[in-house]
């Protein structure tokens, strides 16, 4: 389609002058009806988050997106530029995009009325549409909405109550899109009296000036919800104003989780080579979803889902690291790996008090272990109810081995020879794997072996102590009779 380039060939096209609430809803009736999915990327939300916010564009709501951190509410405020028309038209010049159907500002009346149908027109791309503003208690009402150009109304001989003595803020300059404010409920009070003043009343207030302006604008707030005690929070007559209230959540399940870390992991394509199975997949998903239920972390501040991808990245870094040290072709994450992701759970908790007491790496090591603890019984029989059944313990022979006095280390940096070699020391242990699990390939058969020992150790069969990026295991009753490991381990959470 030819762009039309002025106000008199723009009046011959099938053009109509859309509000932006029913520009959006248009395009979305459009998007169901064709069955389309909309949203791209956003996992996990389909039959909740999802309708609700269909609903409220349906309805023409100003919109709240209260969750806690890293639940994507952000980005699903950035989806919904794809629901605007590609290009809009508006009088060229106009600090706030005029409709040129529709004008609001008086430079959009004024251009009209001395140019008539020769009055030119611009087109704006949905994509600058879209005005984002992150919420710190120092924004100001000049930052979101405008103040007085004492310059302007000295060289143009103008008062302050008139219209072009304004220098437009981020809010003005939002007219006909999107205007997203990330953590709402750090904005000051009285700020947020001056946001609910537009939403309601369509003017604006500055320095004791009012201004009808009636800005046609779709709001998109984020909050979380312990911001409500911490920080400040969500006054009580904007709260009304924003009509659609929607609650968004964490992944419900490991498969979800897992598309997500995979979708968002930032990985060269020479660490896509490294072979990560499926097992230690689960593992970094699972240790978030044991973070979300422990009692040592902050529940009310959430557990981000960029954990998970962080540590997955960490967890292919390490890997990765291992190989270049030991000047290796290819390698594949280990369990022993886990000791690289640490770092990416201990900046992205809170923790409680009996957490601090903990310290966050020990509750970083807490969490891996209950994740282990958690899928072992996916793979292999409840070391707890073998040992009590009647019929063979399958894992007799490895803590017998054990108990004679035995001890391996799994260094983070061993060679694969060496890695392979330290594993088959334990007897009984590659039986234990081709027992329950005949078919796998020889790095599967060696990830899960170095599993078994971990599981068990989990499961209070084994001994394990921390070692700098590694992990040794020994019979757990001499365990309890060495002080000085005791120590030891003490000694790495300090």
């Amino acid at each position: 389609m030819t762009k039309a380039k002025t106000l008199g060939e723009l009046r011959t096209t099938s053009y109509q002058s859309l509000s932006i609430k029913d520009e959006l809803r248009k395009n979305l009736i459009k998007q169901l009806q064709q069955k389309e999915a909309g949203f791209e990327g956003i996992l996990g939300y389909d039959e909740t988050v999802i309708p609700e916010l269909q609903t409220a564009i349906l309805a023409r709501h100003n919109v709240l997106l209260l969750g806690l951190r890293g639940q994507a509410k952000t980005r699903i405020a950035r989806l919904m530029v794809n629901l605007l028309d590609e290009y809009i038209p508006y009088i060229a010049g106009s600090e706030i995009f005029d409709d040129p159907l529709n004008p609001i500002s008086w430079y959009g009346h004024h251009e009209i009325a001395t140019k008539g149908d020769d009055t030119p027109i611009a087109w704006l791309h949905r994509s600058e549409r879209y005005t984002e503003k992150l919420a710190t208690p120092d924004v100001t009402v000049a930052d979101l909405i405008g103040d007085v150009d004492p310059i302007k109304a000295a060289n143009l001989k103008l008062t302050y109550n008139d219209e072009r003595v304004i220098h437009f803020g981020l809010i003005p300059r939002a007219h006909r899109g999107i205007f997203v404010i990330n953590e709402l409920p750090d904005l000051q009070a009285r700020i947020q009296v001056a946001l609910f003043n537009m939403l309601q009343e369509k003017d604006i207030q500055i320095r004791g000036f009012k201004l009808r302006l009636p800005l046609d604008i779709q709001f998109v707030f984020t909050a979380n919800p312990e911001d409500y005690t911490n920080r400040g929070s969500i006054v009580t007559p904007l709260k009304d104003r924003i009509e659609s209230q929607i609650l968004t959540h964490y992944p419900k399940s490991i498969e979800i989780s897992r598309k997500i870390t995979f979708q968002e992991a930032k990985l060269t394509p020479e660490q896509r080579l490294i072979e990560a199975d499926g097992l230690v997949k689960d593992l970094v998903e699972q240790v978030a979803f044991e973070a979300r239920k422990s009692e040592y972390i902050d529940q009310k501040s959430g557990v981000s889902a960029r954990l998970t991808i962080s540590a997955f990245e960490n967890l292919i870094g390490n890997a990765e690291r291992r190989m270049l040290i030991n000047k290796e072709k290819n390698t594949f994450v280990r369990i022993s790996d886990f000791s690289g992701i640490i770092p990416a759970v201990t900046g992205k908790i809170e923790l409680v008090y009996e957490g601090e007491l903990e310290g966050p790496a020990k509750v970083a090591h807490t969490l891996i272990g209950k994740a282990i603890k958690h899928l072992f019984v996916r793979y292999f029989p409840d070391p707890t109810r073998a040992k009590k059944s009647k019929t063979a313990n399958p894992y007799t022979e490895i803590t017998e081995w054990f108990t004679e006095g035995n001890t391996i280390e799994v260094d983070d940096n061993l060679t694969l020879t060496e890695y392979k070699n330290e594993l088959h020391k334990v007897k009984g242990l590659q039986e234990l794997i081709k027992r329950f699990h005949p078919k796998l390939s020889e790095n599967q058969t060696l990830l899960l072996m170095e599993f078994v020992l971990h599981g068990l150790a989990e499961f209070s069969q084994l001994n394990k102590n921390y070692l700098n990026g590694g992990f040794g295991f020994s019979d757990m009753f001499e365990s309890l009779f060495n002080t000085d490991l005791t120590d030891e381990d003490d000694e790495d959470f300090r």
